[in-house]
């Protein structure tokens, strides 16, 4: 299955090996290829980057004033995407596709017959023992991972020997030459090289220097990409720009780690591939950011011309209510209609009780119970017991009518019964009168 899944991988790296003849420079062709088959995907993930960053600001007012209500702040962001045309995950998910392309053309480099050419696996094991039976190559006694970049190299340095020793060659099977700029890229740099180099042989340190590199490089350019990209996608948010600090320093470690440990050809992919992002990056940039200055000032004018609209209704409906005129709302529902015809006949009936219950208090001789000027409702000295309500338009008796309050209202009752519970006062049949 996993031979399948890099078929068409492999068949562009050999495309590009037969059209230039050289393996650095089809590993570089490749990575152009796969750079611009990843344009629309890649740069549907830049805008939606772009568009969520300029949200910031805007992000960071509706957090601060919805801080404490979750549900609220989560109704008002959706709001802001929506209205944004955002979609803060969008950006994220094509980002993840150059690994799994990263994975399969590691599998084309590390088994260039299997992987690369197609051939059969027993002719692999017949080209290893060829070798083998020429002394040109021993079996490691622990297994390795580039055996068959040993052998392509073995054969590509003795190829006039397989042609005329090595019966029923594959189909399939060519001459493949790691070669570029003096380096060999079917080898992997060494961290020690110049413990164990002839300096004295310019020929043989020299492509050593220029491996030992390569890492060093992928990781600049790997951090530079990264740098570039930020820049161009400021964020406000601090936990974010935290995030991105860790990921411009674990990223580049994590590639002179990677580089290390696999062939050269890999460190030539990945400083193709950053040098092409950044370019892509650089394009996509200009293109939108024209296009989102353009969107961002109609969404600004649909949204202040929605806000004066709405400031218009609201002027014209209390001018409306001052003179009188407003209207029933025919699209108010009928449960809240009922609701409001209810709580009118309500308070109809709450006053027609009132009135009826002071006129037989009336009619009985009955007298209110004197409330004082700090009563609210049935709390008596709501305002405080030394209350005085002309304390500022008389000043020259407020302290002696602050003081006579205070003294009258210092043993008495702070609720008024009479007002939460009143008695109802009835006339009775008999002579006699009774209070309910």
């Amino acid at each position: 299955m996993w031979a399948t899944i890099t078929r068409p991988f492999a068949w562009l790296m050999v495309k590009f090996y037969e059209l230039t003849g050289n393996y650095g420079l089809a590993v570089i062709f490749f990575a152009l290829a796969v750079n611009l088959i990843l344009t629309p995907f890649m740069a549907k993930s830049k805008k939606a980057m772009m568009r969520t960053s300029r949200l910031q600001p805007e992000m960071q007012e509706i957090q601060r004033r919805h801080e404490g209500n979750p549900q609220k702040l989560n109704q008002e962001m959706q709001k802001l995407y929506q209205e944004a045309g955002a979609n803060p995950m969008s950006g994220c998910l094509w980002s993840l596709i150059p690994f799994p392309i990263l994975i399969a053309l590691y599998s084309v480099v590390r088994q260039p017959l299997s992987r690369m050419m197609f051939v059969a696996s027993d002719f692999v094991t017949r080209l290893q023992d060829f070798f083998v039976s020429q002394g040109l190559y021993t079996v490691p006694e622990r297994a390795s991972a580039y055996v068959e970049i040993e052998l392509a190299k073995l054969s590509h340095e003795h190829w006039d020997l397989i042609q005329s020793g090595l019966a029923d060659l594959d189909p399939h099977f060519f001459d493949l030459d790691f070669g570029f700029l003096g380096l060999n890229l079917g080898d992997q740099p060494r961290w020690n090289f110049f413990l164990n180099t002839d300096w004295s042989d310019v020929s043989v340190w020299l492509p050593a220097l220029g491996l030992f590199l390569i890492p060093f490089i992928s990781a600049f350019m790997s951090w530079l990409s990264m740098k570039i990209s930020n820049l161009s996608n400021p964020t406000q948010d601090a936990q974010a720009q935290a995030s991105m600090k860790s990921m411009n320093i674990v990223m580049p470690l994590t590639s002179i780690w990677i580089c290390f440990i696999m062939p050269a050809a890999m460190g030539i992919y990945w400083i193709a591939n950053s040098v092409f992002g950044m370019i892509r990056d650089f394009v996509l940039t200009k293109i939108y950011k024209k296009q989102l200055d353009k969107e961002d000032a109609e969404r600004l004018a649909r949204r202040s011309a929605r806000e004066k609209e709405i400031e218009a209704k609201r002027l014209e409906t209390e001018r409306l209510r001052a003179e009188g005129k407003t209207e029933k709302n025919v699209n108010t529902s009928k449960k809240k209609i009922q609701a409001n015809e209810k709580q009118k006949s309500d308070e109809r009936k709450a006053a027609a009780e009132k009135a009826e219950r002071a006129a037989r208090r009336e009619r009985l001789g009955i007298k209110e119970a004197e409330k004082p000027a700090s009563q609210v409702g049935n709390r008596r000295y709501a305002r405080g017991r030394a209350y005085v309500p002309d304390r500022f338009t008389n000043p020259e008796n407020a302290e002696a009518a602050t003081l006579a309050a205070a003294e009258e209202s210092a043993f008495a009752e702070a609720i008024d019964e009479t007002v939460e519970d009143e008695t109802l006062v009835q006339e009775p049949e008999t002579g006699d009168t009774t209070e309910e």
